[in-house]
């Protein structure tokens, strides 16, 4: 294998094995997840939990609420937006218009 820029064949063994072991160690994770996060809790770490909320189940005041939330939450996009510069385009002068012969 060819030296590149003093990467050798332990390095990349290295990386590939390493890739293997995140990959390894997530899969474990997300099959054991409830259990992981429970023993984290005990800890006093909590993880935040998936938005997989049925929007179904809602009263009408939780969705009110909801869709308060995200109103603001747009509304706060829009202002970002109006407060970015928007280059403005030349527009091409209006030639005079000249007499018919």
């Amino acid at each position: 294998m060819a030296n590149f820029i003093g990467v050798n064949r332990d390095h990349a063994t290295g990386f590939v094995v390493g890739l293997g072991v995140a990959a390894a160690g997530y899969y474990l994770y997300m099959k054991n997840k409830a259990k992981v996060d429970e023993t984290l809790a005990g800890y006093g770490i909590q993880l935040p939990a998936p938005d997989e909320q049925n929007l179904s189940g809602l009263t009408l005041e939780e969705l009110m609420l909801k869709k308060e939330t995200l109103e603001d939450l747009i509304a706060e996009k829009e202002m970002e937006l109006e407060q970015t510069p928007v280059p403005e385009v030349a527009e091409p002068e209006a030639k005079p218009k000249g007499k018919a012969k």
